[in-house]
């Protein structure tokens, strides 16, 4: 079965990483399901299986959908054949504790951190396959030039860690980029102290300028001189660190009441 570039195919070739990326996880004692994205030929699929998880796999491609019907028949009441970005786990598996994990496809693989980020409160950790500039950015600290807008929104609730490089070579068809597997492991508290709405727009919209200074782009939120003549105004978003973005949302609140 030849992979669809519609839905972003590359197939993992290779048994032994397949298996480093299964066993990964970290805190499979904190929940009872784990959620596969994109399983495809079920190379990764197999090595879940080894798992005492219930293992549920999301698989937009009906045809990959047969086929891991056909191959994993102890599936067959646990596929979900849909969107994954679309799909409201609340429906099978309700409030609970869930991991997830994939070798995901990397047109949507920010989407993928951000629908887990949605689903925080439930979420321990997430592993996964990510194009390898995507992973070095989500898990980049303050300084770098991968550093952005999705490493702090992550970071605020998720400890990052760059686990392993995966060469092209690996994927059958081989994708242009190299790829790179990270664990995300969710922060003990996710109370950010301040309003979390308005710090993510803040991180947004700072990092939609980011050659500008801060006194630039923070005019939308305060017009007050408190802030925009603090000296961390005078820096650009990339050299804040998460705490610094907090602080900085509780600024604003306090000042605008």
């Amino acid at each position: 079965m030849k992979a669809k570039k519609s839905f972003g195919q590359h197939f993992l070739n290779r048994d032994d990483i397949a298996y480093d990326i299964a066993h990964s996880l970290a805190r499979m004692d904190q929940y009872d399901t784990l959620i596969e994205v994109g399983p495809g030929k079920g190379m990764l699929t197999k090595h879940l299986l080894a798992h005492d998880n219930q293992l549920i796999v999301v698989e937009a491609d009906r045809d990959m959908v047969q086929y891991i019907q056909r191959h994993y028949p102890t599936l067959k009441d646990f596929i979900v054949s849909g969107d994954f970005l679309k799909v409201k786990f609340e429906d099978f598996i309700g409030d609970k504790p869930f991991g997830i994990i994939g070798n995901f496809p990397y047109n949507i693989s920010s989407q993928i951190i951000f629908k887990m980020l949605d689903y925080k409160e439930q979420v321990p950790e997430l592993v996964g396959m990510f194009q390898k500039e995507m992973a070095e950015r989500v898990v980049a600290g303050p300084g770098s030039k991968t550093y952005g807008a999705i490493s702090v929104l992550t970071q605020a609730f998720y400890t990052g860690e760059y686990l392993f490089t995966v060469d092209k070579s690996c994927f059958t068809p081989p994708p242009k980029v190299q790829s790179a597997v990270i664990r995300l492991s969710r922060k003990s508290e996710l109370n950010l102290d301040c309003n979390p709405l308005l710090f993510k727009r803040i991180v947004k919209q700072t990092f939609g300028q980011r050659r500008k200074m801060l006194r630039n782009t923070m005019k939308s939120f305060t017009d007050k001189a408190e802030l925009l003549t603090h000296p961390d105004m005078t820096k650009r978003p990339e050299k804040l660190s998460v705490e610094d973005f907090i602080r900085i949302t509780k600024w604003v609140e306090d000042l605008e009441g």
